[in-house]
């Protein structure tokens, strides 16, 4: 495969969901421009949060986009999106790009068929950040989380042995995903907009962009 073959591969991405442009989004976003006849798969989407670029594609999502509520509180179905995930057929395509951060990559998809994991982390709410959502928790939500959690982290590693290539985002991630898939990474840094940083004091920082939410933070190092 080189780039006079690029052109003319049938390609699927499949990204976590698309309620907003974050981090995960722009990299969404780069695999557009460098696939522009990818066909985006995803749990729930919001048009009207997105950029042209990613809307410009078919965009294909789950079951869980017809569950009540589920565009603004699609959390709360991560029980089902295995399932949901393992429903979407993907025969049709030569290459398949999960972006993982949330459940994306446990597609099933031909023998044939090349499938590169992008991987913006491990699901921290599965592994390390685990008891600190259990904590923060309610009598009952913590009852459920034990054992969907645990079922969960079972398929995160199985379906993470069906991934032919993972890329991790920052050598951190790369050691996440070795500690808890078990798998080699290599590490392709995300596209950052470096032109908003103009202090000559950032020239020794990379930044990595995260969503806001407690299973993620802003990181700089000078030695990522």
């Amino acid at each position: 495969m080189d780039e006079r073959t690029l052109p003319h591969l049938r390609v699927a991405v499949i990204h976590y969901w698309l309620t907003g442009m974050r981090g995960g989004e722009k990299v969404v976003e780069a695999l557009c421009r460098i696939f522009p006849q990818a066909d985006i798969y995803t749990h729930v989407v919001r048009p009207e949060a997105l950029s042209e670029t990613i809307t410009s594609h078919p965009i294909h999502t789950t079951f869980i986009q017809k569950l009540p509520g589920s565009v603004r509180h699609y959390q709360k179905y991560l029980p089902l999106m295995p399932l949901a995930l393992e429903q979407l057929d993907l025969r049709g395509y030569d290459l398949v790009i999960s972006s993982e951060s949330g459940p994306a990559k446990g597609v099933i998809t031909r023998a044939d068929t090349p499938h590169i994991c992008y991987c913006h982390s491990p699901m921290r709410y599965l592994w390390d950040f685990y008891q600190d959502y259990l904590e923060s928790a309610g009598a009952v939500t913590r009852l459920l989380m034990r054992p969907l959690f645990h079922r969960l982290r079972l398929w995160d590693y199985a379906s993470a042995q069906r991934v032919d290539h993972v890329i991790a985002n920052s050598r951190t991630v790369a050691r996440r995903v070795k500690r808890w898939w078990g798998k080699e990474a290599a590490v392709i840094h995300p596209p950052v907009d470096i032109s908003r940083f103009s202090s000559p004091h950032m020239a020794a920082f990379k930044v990595s962009p995260a969503p806001q939410s407690p299973a993620a933070t802003i990181s700089a190092s000078a030695n990522w």
